[in-house]
């Protein structure tokens, strides 16, 4: 009997594996990883085996993610072993999506011919930036000409490319975040994804700002950064189809786009988050706590929640409204049981006269200004609803 309380049917299409292991931890991540520790490797593959396994039947998924950590951290026999273990759980549908996070220093020959040859159609690579002096702030691995190789070797193979781009990072100007998209423009990948730099409590990057020792960048440069972003990505032909992010015609990330969507989804892995059956469900987030429970035959699980309605509702608000398309009325109540109005209807309003928000009745959408403050505007959504039902008004 499985220890899991998702090995039941259901009818998610979408399956996320975690893989935790990376060379080095850099400053600014705060991601479930382990550095420098390939050791545990082989009792990771054995563990995420068992817990698949416990899905009890094969559930088969239109769009599979391996992230990490680095998932190309594993070479040869064990990078062969890990896609045959997932796939053998999660076996694709033939219009499938299969995204793989990868560093540029690890992408050989090799490592992408087995990618293709088990059916991944896109990976996610974390170039960050072209600027070398910037790499090294971030404390990256990987050089410039290292992520023009990579893309290379991956267009070899007919995968699609998307490529991850972080700005303000201390010390950034605008000259430099405009170079960093001009040459990452120049590889056209079909998807471009941009973060700026955050940090994040417990990152070695928030000890130095704690300590004096690090500056963020002032925060008129840090949202002027990002309208570069949408203004320069749009020019050269980039739907700006989420906040982060941006694509060519057909090149949106499937998966993404499932979680925004309050789409049912699978999860292994140590620290993998699910969305089941109306549960929320994650598993441990140390990689050895992980493995010694699933190799024990106990169940992984760190945290569990069964969404009411109303919880439901607003997890679909918050992440749907950072779609470009915003949220359409019918399809939102289609979607959850509830009416947008009478969930947010008052909050919305004074959003709407700020015009952070647009409103034409049929659909909501982020205006210009909402996108530069999205977090706050999220954040606020969800801190009003709380609080209006912790009184009783909801």
């Amino acid at each position: 009997m499985s220890p899991l309380e998702y090995a039941q049917p259901q009818t998610a299409r979408a399956a996320y594996i975690h893989v935790p292991f990376c060379a080095r931890r850099c400053g600014y991540c705060s991601f479930t990883l382990v550095a420098g520790r390939d050791d545990l490797i082989e009792p990771y593959l054995e563990a995420l085996a068992r817990e698949l396994s416990w899905l009890e039947t094969p559930r088969p998924v239109e769009t599979l993610f391996l992230g990490g950590g680095t998932p190309t951290q594993l070479k040869g026999p064990a990078l062969r072993r890990l896609l045959a273990h997932v796939l053998k759980w999660h076996p694709l549908d033939r219009e499938h999506e299969f995204s793989v996070e990868a560093n540029p220093e690890d992408l050989s020959p090799q490592t992408v011919a087995t990618l293709a040859e088990n059916g991944v159609t896109r990976i996610s690579l974390g170039a960050q930036s072209f600027d070398e002096q910037k790499l090294r702030a971030l404390e990256r691995q990987h050089s410039a000409a290292d992520i023009r190789h990579a893309v290379e070797l991956v267009r070899l193979h007919d995968i699609d490319v998307s490529l991850d781009l972080i700005f303000a990072a201390p010390g950034e100007s605008l000259d430099d975040w405009k170079s960093d998209l001009e040459m990452a423009i120049e590889l056209q990948p079909g998807h471009i994804s941009t973060y700026g730099l955050t940090f994040e409590r417990g990152t070695q990057f928030w000890n130095r700002l704690r300590q004096g020792h690090m500056y963020p960048v002032a925060e008129e440069l840090d949202r002027t950064m990002f309208e570069t972003a949408i203004d320069r990505l749009d020019a050269a032909g980039f739907e700006h189809y989420e906040v982060s992010n941006f694509a060519r015609a057909g090149k949106r990330c499937r998966h993404n786009e499932a979680y925004w969507l309050g789409e049912e989804y699978f999860a292994a892995g140590p620290g993998a988050a699910r969305y089941l059956n109306g549960v929320r469900s994650m598993n441990h987030r140390s990689t050895t706590t992980y493995i010694a429970r699933v190799l024990g035959r106990r169940s992984p699980l760190a945290e569990s929640e069964r969404l009411d309605d109303g919880e439901r509702a607003l997890e679909v608000l918050v992440f749907a409204l950072r779609r470009r398309e915003g949220i359409d009325r019918v399809w939102f109540e289609k979607k959850t049981g509830m009416s947008l109005d009478s969930l947010v209807g008052e909050m919305l309003q004074p959003l709407v006269e700020l015009q952070l928000i647009s409103d034409d009745d049929q659909r909501i959408r982020l205006t210009r200004d909402g996108l530069l403050v999205s977090d706050s505007i999220l954040s606020r959504f969800l801190t009003g609803i709380q609080v209006a039902t912790s009184l009783g008004q909801s």
